[in-house]
């Protein structure tokens, strides 16, 4: 599964806003600047995330954006789903539209599983933890799936 630049590029400028905020509220374009986006782009996203309330707008000369809420009650699933970021693997469409026409694949229930194991972990993460690093607690699936790639000889430090 590879995100699309709306999540991601959503995430990167929260992660930008939460480290750069203080008194004054931070303009678009510095988070465009620092982060390498563009401020158009940026912009759409920004109206997304001020409708769902996780970010709020000051206009005037000192304009810009500042956090609706502590980076510490933002989970970062809830900056995907207002910029309408889905985790589905499946080609399986809502509905009951099924991945092979009207039948869904034999791999159905594996892809549903790990999205719902992605969208599951975007949520437990907070946007404070992303910039401060994410518990181990939360990481610690990886280290496993570390050991028994490593055990299959594959490297996954040469990713």
């Amino acid at each position: 599964m590879e995100l699309n630049t709306k999540g991601r590029y959503a995430v990167m400028a929260m992660a930008d806003l939460a480290k750069n905020q203080g008194e004054a509220a931070v303009p678009l374009s510095q988070i465009a600047e620092r982060q390498q986006l563009s401020l158009s782009y940026l912009e759409q996203i920004f109206l997304r995330l001020r409708r769902a309330g996780l970010v709020d707008s000051a206009r005037g000369r000192t304009g810009g954006y500042r956090l609706g809420r502590t980076a510490a009650e933002i989970p970062v699933g809830e900056i995907m789903a207002a910029v309408e970021e889905e985790t589905r693997m499946t080609r399986c469409m809502d509905g009951g539209i099924g991945c092979l026409g009207e039948e869904r694949c034999l791999t159905h229930k594996l892809w549903c599983g790990l999205g719902g194991h992605i969208a599951a972990f975007l949520w437990s993460v907070s946007l404070a933890e992303v910039l401060d690093g994410i518990p181990q607690e939360k990481l610690a699936p990886v280290a496993a799936v570390e050991r028994a790639a490593a055990g299959a000889g594959i490297d996954w430090a040469a990713e």
